[in-house]
């Protein structure tokens, strides 16, 4: 089985997102959507008809068009909306004998989806995979009557919104699917779309939506009887209780409130058992009467608009029914459990305060952990499918089962008994066994989870890498404070940055010369990289900002000196480099990733060379390298100025632009052609790690070369746009002084254009203008700032 081209049908939010994250990852599509009864007034003063094809693709063409407007944005880059094709689902069923897949987003009513799939199944090649992005419709009722050769490649694939940014993607089997499909989607999700897959059953809901639905009703309920408000709600069930910041009102908000209603009732009608767990409260009836559905409609649990000082948020009284403004929370719990180090240790400080917030958060806590422990069996294969599709789909830090342990299992069970609950089978059979959590780790580090009265190794993609489990492993080959160098197995060591926030210091600099130098003598090659929140956030400017104001300039000289070094040493090494950037890789991170041979980075990389941000230029070979890659542009025999190659490159850093993704890290300069993303970031470390035995079996170190200067000439154009910029108030007099600073270092100072020069002659300029910029007190005013506020200031 292979899948080149998908065909989506139904192009609203969901379709059409849907159709942007197989763009993503390199997949064409053909949309689809329903013809429209009439004619748009448009289309009307057009002369057209509803003959015409462009009004009969006009549903699906909007909505594509949207996509391009959406934030945030659905695409890596808006280019790859080419690879999206539109059509309507009159004219073009027949085209379905193109794709490999067919991904049915049509509105959310059983008789609707009955027709289409009798349709689909007439036109499908044998073989094409059909599935369904229901979020909770039973599939065997879809399918019934129709041939067992269509069913066998018919299952659900519930993507989570937006596609393009969540991770969770749950695979749903229907009555009649052949295992083999579902191995190969479970594959394709994870490889290719870089999902996290999780197995589900055919009930309402399936597995993330059916634990979340159970929450709210309850916070609902619990709200009413303490009588607390939606801001304190909130406060309670956010990052404190290990979910997103948004907690419960901002989540419906954003999601909808009709949304929420239909996930909600869904679960209501499907499980008649349950039916009074899921009845809502009077009021929201009167916000979905009033329209009040959340951001769409600029006011839901929050109203949105714009007063005389811009910005202004207020929040619904719930019991007058009316906005006012938001009020500091404060309960004795909530502030102890802010303090705490870890979640396990937050949950618990917080669920056993003795104050209306504590006792809200418990009942909360308790309804999820004895909802998920009553029906796992009834919807997952096992307790890990419920936690990672809550972590997942719902970016809860633990799901349930792992709250169970955090809070300790035992302790729990005797308060909800003392309290006069009941526990689930599963937790009473758990604790009578003698056990004291669902899941164990031993001494590598490896987890089991629990299953029908044992444990069982948890399994792990043998796409990821555990740096954790590496070091539990003594997988170490040699470290200290800042990095280490760890044996990734088959030849190949990765130098792993573990700094606070990976900044680059000292240490890290020590250990990229020792860990080429280890490289070099026993291994295929290196990988950088490493599972912290970001890649690399840059430089310590803590420490360069001490030494500053101190006057070290030596001290200051030779740390330039020693990062400059590093870099060149990663240029030159004998053995392939290749960096496996992720999340924010800034500054210094960046330029670690220049100097690879190769980048083999997560396709979410926000990259950038952001010194300027802080008053400086970048000094670790930045500079010098996008000036390198300015040249580049130019193809040899072709006569072009240089001028719109050192135009494109000097304005990524002179405006200190970050990347959106990796492929917009490659239309800035920072990827070469030949560097690559993966989909998923839990496999770049081992995707890099095939790039270096793919390299070195050919590998040829980089020689040293001249670098073509471009010259006064070039740098006038250069002035000039700043210039322009600074007459159009777009930039301060302090940015355009540093941008004629960025543009005299890469255009190769006081040499003539033309003029070949090797790359140390550019280090050195480039470190002059950085130690020059770093003595101005506009510089340190900025460096100041970032450190205090965590953004630029543009004095």
């Amino acid at each position: 089985m292979q899948i080149y081209k998908v065909a989506v049908l139904g192009s609203g939010v969901m379709g059409s997102t849907i159709a942007a994250h197989l763009a993503n990852a390199g997949i064409p599509s053909l949309l689809l959507d329903i013809v429209p009864s009439k004619l748009s007034a448009k289309e009307e003063a057009a002369g057209l008809t509803l003959e015409d094809r462009s009004v009969r693709d006009s549903i699906a063409q909007t909505n594509k068009g949207k996509l391009l407007k959406m934030n945030p944005a659905p695409f890596l880059v808006p280019e790859f909306a080419d690879r999206i094709e539109v059509g309507n689902l009159s004219d073009d069923l027949g085209r379905l004998s193109e794709v490999d897949w067919v991904i049915e987003v049509v509105v959310e009513r059983l008789d609707i989806k009955v027709d289409l799939f009798k349709k689909v199944a007439a036109q499908v090649r044998p073989g094409t995979i059909v599935t369904s992005n229901t979020s909770g419709i039973s599939l065997q009722s879809m399918v019934e009557g129709l041939p067992e050769s269509f069913t066998r490649y018919f299952l659900g694939t519930h993507f989570f919104n937006p596609p393009r940014y969540m991770k969770l993607l749950e695979i749903i089997p229907g009555p009649d699917t052949d295992p083999n499909v579902i191995r190969f989607l479970c594959e394709f999700g994870e490889r290719v779309l870089g999902k996290g897959v999780v197995m589900a059953k055919d009930t309402p809901n399936f597995i993330a939506n059916r634990i979340g639905a159970i929450g709210s009703p309850v916070i609902l309920k619990e709200m009413l009887r303490t009588g607390l408000t939606v801001d304190e709600v909130d406060a309670l069930t956010g990052p404190v209780m290990g979910r997103p910041r948004s907690a419960s009102f901002r989540t419906i908000d954003l999601v909808g409130l009709d949304t929420f209603i239909h996930s909600n009732n869904n679960v209501a009608n499907g499980v008649p058992s349950e039916k009074e767990n899921f009845v809502l409260p009077e009021f929201i009836q009167t916000m979905l009467t009033n329209g009040w559905l959340g951001d769409k409609t600029k006011q839901g649990f929050y109203k949105k608009s714009r007063g005389p000082k811009g910005k202004v948020i207020e929040v619904l009284d719930i019991q007058s029914m009316t906005y006012g403004p938001q009020k500091i929370v404060e309960f004795a719990s909530l502030e102890k459990a802010k303090a705490a180090k870890s979640l396990p240790e937050k949950l618990r400080t917080l669920v056993s305060g003795d104050d209306i917030g504590a006792e809200f958060a418990w009942n909360v806590i308790k309804s999820s952990l004895l909802y998920a422990a009553t029906i796992v069996k009834d919807i997952a294969e096992d307790i890990t499918g419920i936690d990672e599709a809550m972590r997942w789909g719902y970016n809860w830090e633990m799901g349930p089962f792992e709250l169970w342990d955090a809070l300790g299992v035992k302790a729990t069970a005797d308060r909800i008994v003392s309290e006069g609950g009941t526990l689930p089978p599963l937790v009473q059979e758990l604790l009578t066994k003698g056990h004291k959590s669902f899941y164990q780790k031993n001494d590598a580090g490896q987890t089991s989870y629990y299953d029908a009265g044992t444990y069982h190794q948890k399994a792990v993609s043998p796409y990821t890498f555990s740096m954790k489990r590496a070091h539990q492993e003594g997988k170490v080959i040699s470290g200290n404070a800042g990095a280490s160098l760890i044996d990734l197995g088959d030849g190949v060591a990765c130098l792993e940055f573990h700094s606070p926030s990976n900044s680059i210091g000292a240490d890290i600099l020590n250990m990229i010369h020792k860990s080429l130098e280890e490289v070099e003598k026993n291994y295929l090659g290196l990988v950088i990289g490493n599972q912290g929140k970001n890649f690399c956030v840059g430089a310590n400017l803590m420490q360069i900002l001490l030494e500053a104001e101190e006057e070290n300039w030596d001290e200051l000289d030779f740390m330039v000196r020693a990062f400059q070094n590093g870099t060149m040493a990663l240029k030159y090494a004998k053995k392939p480099v290749v960096s496996a950037p992720f999340g924010m890789t800034l500054g210094g991170g960046a330029e670690i990733c220049l100097h690879s041979h190769a980048i083999q980075a997560s396709s979410e990389t926000y990259m950038g060379l952001v010194e300027l941000g802080v008053g400086l230029i970048p000094g670790g070979g930045g500079t010098k390298e996008m000036a390198v890659r300015a040249m580049e542009g130019i193809l040899p025999g072709v006569q072009v100025a240089p001028d719109y190659f050192f135009a494109k490159r000097f304005e990524a850093v002179a405006m200190a632009q970050v990347s959106t993704s990796a492929e917009k890290a490659r239309q800035l300069g920072f990827l070469r052609d030949h560097d690559r993303y993966s989909m998923s970031p839990e496999h770049i470390i081992m995707d890099a790690k095939a790039r270096v035995i793919d390299l070195a079996r050919n590998f040829r170190p980089n020689l040293p070369t001249k670098v073509k200067m471009g010259g006064a000439g070039v740098r006038a154009t250069l002035e000039v746009a700043l210039y322009g910029m600074r007459q159009g108030n777009y930039i301060s007099e302090y940015d355009m002084y540093l941008g004629k600073k960025l543009a005299f270092a890469m255009t190769g100072g006081d040499r003539p254009a033309g003029m070949l020069v090797d790359e140390q002659y550019l280090l050195d300029v480039e470190r002059e203008a950085f130690m020059s910029l770093l003595g101005e007190p506009k510089t340190q005013d900025r460096i100041r700032y970032m450190l205090a506020k965590g953004k630029p200031l543009r004095n």
